[in-house]
């Protein structure tokens, strides 16, 4: 029975070998076995993990944000006072005349700040809003 098998094959060298191999299995099997896939426990964890880990980043960056700034209908009740500024004046001296009891450089740092003003020099004319702590002696 042996000697039967190796006599129905047909030895060959060369490209046709080569050929004739990639051509024709050597065995036909009726039926494919599939294999099915199976995942561990680790393996459906990272699985996930890695869906939930876009969600949570996202979360997580709605949080840092989502506070930030809130609309509302109201209107304020902060009240300013306004001075127009003379020729020769200076934050340091309006600061004296604003509020004569307190530190002039507080008050300075209190109209640089909410006028958003980058340096300390005026310009006569230039209206300036002045924090309603301070009484306005003018």
């Amino acid at each position: 029975m042996i000697d039967q098998h190796i006599d129905q094959h047909r030895v060959t060298s060369g490209p046709e070998a080569h050929a004739s191999a990639l051509a024709a299995p050597a065995v036909a099997s009726p039926a494919v076995a599939r294999v099915r896939l199976r995942i561990t426990r680790r393996g459906r964890g990272v699985l996930a993990v890695l869906g939930a880990l876009p969600i949570v980043a996202g979360a997580f960056a709605f949080g840092l944000n989502g506070g930030g700034a809130v609309a509302s209908g109201e209107s304020s009740d902060v009240r300013f006072q306004y001075v127009t500024v003379r020729a020769g004046e200076s934050l340091w001296s309006l600061a004296e005349d604003i509020a004569p009891g307190s530190d002039p450089r507080d008050v300075v740092s209190d109209l640089l700040s909410l006028n958003q003003l980058s340096s300390a020099g005026l310009e006569p004319g230039q209206r300036l809003a002045v924090p309603s702590e301070y009484e306005l002696a003018r």
